[in-house]
């Protein structure tokens, strides 16, 4: 399994999103990170809406979604922009 893919199943697992977006952009950062080069999984875009977080302040999503994925700062994760959208 991917990184992408444990990073999709954890947040559908977590917040039961009715959208959910996970988007690779690590090949855009191959030019200055040579573990972006060589892995292809370091920087991720994640667009999401889940009634879960509706309630909370953006600084609490921007927490609950990096608790919920802090496994993957461990298998090479090193960038995460993190989108909530309105549910």
């Amino acid at each position: 399994m991917t990184l992408h893919d444990k990073i999709e199943t954890a947040l559908k697992a977590e917040f039961s999103p009715s959208h959910l977006e996970v988007v690779n952009e690590s090949r855009m950062h191959a030019g200055h990170n040579q573990e972006a080069a060589a892995t292809g999984q370091t920087h991720f875009r994640i667009r999401i809406t889940a009634d879960a977080l509706t309630a909370m302040s953006r600084v609490n999503q921007h927490r609950a979604i990096n608790t919920a994925l802090a496994f993957g700062f461990d298998e090479g994760l090193h960038a995460l922009a993190i989108e909530v959208g309105k549910g």
